[in-house]
C-alpha cells in the first residue's frame, strides 16, 4: 500500500462490506452507512439507466457532481463496460477536496470494481485526465460553483448527472437555485440527473431549472432519493404527501445570485425569505402526514 496522504480521512465500513469516510468539516459520512458501494449504485447508477444507455449507445457522457472518493464513477464505469466493453465513457468528475479522492485510493478503497477501473481512477486523481480507446475522463478541482461554467462553456452535454454533494444544510451552495439552472444547462434532452437527496427545496431549485422530478426508491432509509430530467419521469411519481411538502415553506430554495456566497449568507438569505412567505409551515405539513399515517 502507498503511503496515505496526510489527512483526517479515515475508512469506515459499511453494512455491503465498502468503506466511507467521515468528514469532519461538514459533520456528514461521506456515504450512507446502508452500505457505500449499494448506494452509488442503487441511488446513482441505476436511476440513470447507465446499463440500458450502454446497451443501447456506443459512447456515454458522464458528469460527477462530488467526485469524492470516486464510487459513482467506479459503479458506472463497471456497469457500463460489463454490458458494452466497447463503450467509449467521455468522464467529468468536479471535486473541492483532492485529497479525499488520494485517501482512497492509499487505502485500496476502488479495488472492490474489476481492473482496469481501480488504474484508470488512479491515474485520474494522479494526473488529473485520462485518455484511453474507452475513456476520456478529466477531474477538475475546486469549487464546483466555477468548474461547473467550465463545463458549460465547454457545452458539454451529459446522458447522466450525479449530483452529490453534502446535504443542503451543510453544503447550500452547491444546491441553490443559480448553480443547478447551470447544471441543468450541462444534460441532454433525455439525460437523466440522480441525487440521493429529497429536500423539498432542492427539488424546487431543479423544478425552476425547468426539469421535472420524481421520487426513487430509498436505500438504507426511508427517504427517497430524486430524479430529474428534462424528459418525461412518469414512472417516478411523487407521492401526494412529497407533493404537498414542496407547497411549504421548506420548499423555498437556497439562492446564491452570483454563485459566491458563504454557507452563512445563503442560509440566512431563505431564512429571511421563509419567514416572509405565506406557504405553510412545514410544521402544519408534518403534523398532519404524521396523523395520517
Amino acid at each position: 500500500m502507498t503511503a496515505t496522504p496526510s489527512s483526517n480521512f479515515f475508512p469506515q465500513l459499511t453494512a455491503d462490506g465498502s468503506y466511507t469516510f467521515f468528514s469532519q468539516e461538514f459533520d456528514e459520512a461521506f456515504h450512507s452507512f446502508s452500505g457505500a458501494k449499494q448506494e452509488a449504485e442503487k441511488k446513482f447508477v441505476e436511476p440513470c439507466l447507465i446499463a440500458q444507455k450502454a446497451k443501447a449507445s456506443s459512447s456515454i457522457k458522464l458528469l460527477d457532481i462530488c467526485y469524492g472518493l470516486g464510487y459513482n464513477t467506479a459503479s458506472a464505469l463497471d456497469t457500463i463496460w460489463t454490458v458494452n466493453p466497447q463503450c467509449h465513457v467521455d468522464l467529468i468528475g468536479l471535486e473541492l477536496d483532492l485529497n479525499v479522492a488520494q485517501v482512497a485510493i492509499a487505502h485500496q478503497l476502488l479495488q472492490d470494481w474489476k481492473s482496469p477501473i481501480p488504474d484508470l481512477l488512479t491515474l485520474l486523481v494522479e494526473t488529473g485526465q485520462v485518455t484511453t480507446p474507452q475513456l476520456q475522463a478529466h477531474l477538475l478541482i475546486g469549487d464546483a460553483r466555477a468548474t461547473i461554467q467550465q463545463v458549460y462553456q465547454t457545452r458539454f452535454q451529459a446522458d447522466a448527472i450525479f449530483l452529490d454533494p453534502f446535504s443542503a444544510t451543510k453544503c447550500p451552495q452547491l444546491w441553490t437555485v443559480e448553480f443547478l439552472a447551470i447544471v441543468a444547462q450541462c444534460l441532454t434532452p433525455q439525460g437523466r440527473l440522480a441525487t440521493y437527496s429529497c429536500a423539498a427545496a432542492v427539488r424546487t431549485a431543479l423544478a425552476l431549472a425547468g426539469l421535472n422530478i420524481g421520487s426513487t426508491r430509498g436505500v438504507g432509509r426511508r427517504s427517497p432519493g430524486t430524479l430529474a430530467s428534462f424528459a418525461d419521469l412518469e414512472q417516478y411519481p411523487l407521492s401526494e404527501k412529497e407533493q404537498q411538502h414542496l407547497q411549504t415553506r421548506a420548499g423555498i430554495p437556497y439562492r446564491d445570485p452570483l454563485l459566491l456566497d458563504d454557507t452563512t449568507v445563503i442560509c440566512s438569505r431563505r431564512q429571511t425569505e421563509q419567514q416572509s412567505s405565506d406557504l405553510e409551515p412545514t410544521s402544519q405539513w408534518k403534523k398532519r402526514w404524521t396523523k395520517a399515517e
